[in-house]
């Protein structure tokens, strides 16, 4: 498969996330709701595969966001430097000293435990990216001047406010002018598009952006709702995915969509909060290559196994062009991140590949 991705002599970065990145309150094992203490950490749909993509697999990244600037938005630039993604791109929006203005997002999440499930209680309103505007970010320069291999968003960012949605069809389109491939994470959440227009907002934005798409994330469910394709022949009672009938789906979807060259998900089956079954499928070439199955996946922290999903399968992308491969570095990464704290992976490239090929869990010495 040949994504035609830029020459990296040609750009500055491998690859940027545009989306918003917020601070992860952690109540650890405990529970919001009493807690008296939080562990601190950052964290974004975004952000995450991009962070991933630095921290485990080496490559070049930053950030395209914009934080309200007080302490709180320098508190969020220290943990992404900390995480060695570059800081350059990030917009600083100047605010009051009671959030009036502008604010910066916050994320409370416990874990979940056994027969708990996780808990998330974001409180996001009125921030500084949500009121970004594409004025506020030089994508030509970024994606012109600078040059990127690779621009993954999602369909979580889209949903903040208006202008989040006409913020990301523009970056979308300049970064396709200038050759940058784009992965997208549908990532449909109803409660989140409610406030700008719902379903039929969150179709008529998802459908634009899907134009300049090359790599798309979702699952049956998401295409029916941002894309409105169905899978035939599914239950949702079944706990296997109908294959052929998401094969069927996403053939239509690529029929209306032409640019879409991979479409892949993750496919969960939740035993308890810290046992799930875990593998990941990936259409390619008309053809569904399945991952490696990680059946009875022991989880600390199911929180940004997606998006780590994501990054690895963006990673396997770039550096092999093998669907096969790429899903299986996608589901191996996913299934490790979740063994650690925090919504971001704390895996080496290393310690991925070990897994992909059968690694067990004994002690290394």
């Amino acid at each position: 498969m040949d994504l035609k991705l830029r020459p990296r002599e040609e750009c500055k970065f491998d690859a940027v996330s545009l989306g918003e990145i917020m601070l992860r309150l952690d109540p650890g094992e405990g529970r919001i709701r009493t807690a008296r203490s939080f562990r601190a950490w950052e964290g974004g749909g975004e952000y995450n595969v991009i962070r991933g993509l630095h921290k485990c697999f080496g490559m070049n990244t930053a950030v395209i966001t914009a934080f309200a600037d007080n302490e709180v938005g320098r508190l969020m630039k220290d943990f992404i430097e900390q995480g060695g993604v570059s800081t350059d791109l990030i917009y600083w929006k100047k605010t009051d000293g009671i959030g009036r203005i502008c604010r910066n997002g916050i994320n409370f999440t416990e874990r979940g435990f056994g027969i708990r499930g996780a808990v998330g209680c974001s409180d996001r309103a009125n921030t500084a990216i949500s009121q970004a505007t594409p004025e506020d970010f030089d994508f030509e320069y970024i994606f012109g001047k600078l040059g990127v291999r690779w621009l993954h968003t999602g369909g979580i960012y889209a949903a903040l406010s208006e202008q989040a949605c006409e913020t990301v069809i523009v970056a979308c389109k300049i970064a396709k002018k200038y050759g940058t491939v784009i992965s997208y994470d549908l990532n449909y959440r109803p409660s989140m598009w409610s406030a700008i227009g719902g379903l039929e907002k969150a179709r008529e934005v998802n459908r634009e952006v899907a134009k300049y798409v090359d790599v798309m994330i979702g699952n049956e469910e998401y295409f029916t709702a941002c894309l409105g394709f169905e899978i035939e022949g599914n239950d949702e009672n079944l706990k296997e995915l109908n294959i052929e009938g998401y094969k069927k789906m996403i053939g239509k979807a690529a029929e209306t969509y032409p640019n879409f060259k991979v479409v892949a998900t993750t496919l969960r089956t939740v035993k308890t909060a810290t046992v799930n079954d875990w593998k990941a499928i990936c259409w390619a070439d008309g053809e569904i290559y399945q991952s490696k199955a990680y059946d009875g996946l022991e989880i600390m922290d199911r929180v940004g196994g997606g998006d780590s999903f994501a990054s690895g399968l963006v990673y396997g992308l770039m550096t092999t062009g093998d669907a096969l491969r790429a899903v299986n570095y996608g589901a191996a990464h996913g299934a490790l991140a979740m063994t650690t704290p925090g919504d971001t992976s704390m895996a080496s490239v290393n310690e991925v590949e070990a897994i992909m090929g059968g690694a067990g869990a004994r002690v290394k010495r």
